[in-house]
């Protein structure tokens, strides 16, 4: 007889070394690995481009992200994860972090609503001290400077 709650036995993989994940996707120019390690980033569906010194972040039109069927619009809440999440790969990346940045706080302001169709994010590390860094985030969807949100975040770096 099979025991229902049983947990499924651990699977043989070596345990991922943050700062190993983040080193290889900087040196392939490829963040797909990395945020295929954050199961959110990846039921959400979202992406990342690096131009130089610039990351554009990419969250697909996707059905499962509509939060208001009759408009159609991107649940606040998904557009919110996005954001968050896009400020954290960019810490991660420009600070080639050993660990994954924790979240101190977190306030956005929706501006427009984020209908059905692909959105994107910028990040600005606008500070950094030894312990703490400050994130500012924009996003949209076909205008740069019609932002549908805009976002600032704290986070603990070390």
């Amino acid at each position: 007889m099979t025991e229902i709650n049983k947990p499924s036995e651990p699977v043989d993989c070596p345990s991922l070394d943050v700062q190993d994940v983040v080193k290889r996707a900087i040196e392939l120019n490829d963040y797909s690995y990395l945020l295929a390690q954050v199961p959110y980033s990846q039921f959400i569906g979202m992406s990342v481009a690096r131009f130089g010194d610039e990351m554009v972040f990419k969250l697909p039109a996707k059905d499962d992200n509509i939060g208001n069927p009759v408009l159609p619009a991107i649940h606040g809440g998904v557009i919110a994860g996005f954001m968050e999440m896009s400020a954290i790969v960019q810490l991660m990346v420009f600070m080639q972090a050993k660990k994954v940045p924790k979240i101190v706080d977190f306030s956005i302001d929706y501006l427009r609503a984020g209908l059905h169709q692909d959105t994107f994010a910028e990040c600005k590390i606008t500070r950094q001290g030894r312990r703490v860094a400050n994130v500012n985030i924009n996003c949209w969807q076909n205008n740069r400077k019609q932002l549908i949100a805009t976002a600032r975040a704290h986070f603990l770096i070390d």
